[in-house]
């Protein structure tokens, strides 16, 4: 717990918040900007000398409880309170739910790759957003619903998932989707979304709960892959990864990989788009 620095902070989000961002009257005489400590302990629902002693820097170790009150009283971002939490010698709970949207800049990337297939998922393997190169190579993500909104779900209970990959890559593809998800559960301890998810998966595939087992952990970053396309064939690209910095979100990215005709198929599939050869 380093005290001073956590009784700065709490007194200067304080001193930052105005009574009529948190809904309260201004009231007359008020001689200091942002909220009275009595002000701030009637919104976290803690006594005014709890308050006061957090600004002294002689209070006991605050509870998990105690601090995620605190950040909603201050209005804290999620930064903030992670950072509330590091000065009060906790670990940080992991953000509410998953996230069901890219981020903006991740879209504004996807538009700027423009042939180049690209995708944005979440942590749990969930498609958020792809652009019109990736959709055509790997199909449409986003039509999914339920449990088989995550790539883990589908491969490991749909034969079709697996037949995009050839046979004697399936294997380690399995490997990494495990533990890339082992590692997304560790962060995300607790969750309801991954409690489920991992859950279900248990009950659906023998064989993910014997993966699951082996305690296997590896984010995902580069890698390389052949991917089966209806239209063109037998595809090789290399895939990089970017992450955003909470982990949340990752950018994927397929290019051709040299040396092979993977740019030539993909300028094919490109012009063909969906259509059907005979």
């Amino acid at each position: 717990m380093q005290r001073d620095d956590l009784a700065d902070f709490i007194r200067r989000r304080r001193l930052a918040i105005q009574p009529g961002d948190v809904g309260l009257a201004e009231g007359p005489r008020r001689r200091t900007a942002g909220l009275r400590r009595e002000e701030v302990a009637l919104l976290a629902g803690m006594s005014t000398d709890y308050v006061v002693r957090l600004e002294q820097g002689r209070s006991a170790q605050p509870s998990a409880q105690m601090l995620n009150a605190l950040a909603r009283a201050l209005r804290l971002s999620d930064d903030e309170r992670d950072h509330l939490f590091h000065l009060a010698g906790h670990r940080p709970p992991p953000s509410a739910g998953a996230e069901a949207h890219a981020r903006a800049g991740l879209l504004r990337m996807l538009d700027l790759l423009g042939d180049t297939p690209a995708h944005v998922m979440s942590d749990l393997g969930e498609t958020l957003a792809q652009n019109r190169m990736a959709a055509l190579l790997l199909g449409d993500g986003r039509r999914f619903r339920g449990d088989e909104r995550y790539h883990a779900y589908r491969w490991f209970t749909d034969p079709s998932q697996r037949a995009l990959h050839p046979e004697d890559e399936q294997e380690r593809h399995a490997r990494v989707i495990v533990a890339d998800l082992r590692a997304a559960a560790a962060r995300r301890h607790g969750d309801a979304d991954v409690v489920r998810l991992v859950g279900r998966l248990k009950a659906a595939s023998p064989e993910f709960a014997a993966r699951w087992d082996e305690h296997e952990v590896q984010v995902r970053r580069a890698d390389r892959k052949r991917i089966r396309n209806p239209q063109v064939g037998l595809v090789h690209v290399d895939c990089e990864t970017l992450v955003t910095p909470d982990q949340r979100q990752t950018l994927i990215v397929l290019t051709p990989t040299q040396g092979t005709d993977a740019a030539e198929k993909l300028a094919l599939l490109s012009v063909v788009g969906t259509q059907q050869f005979a």
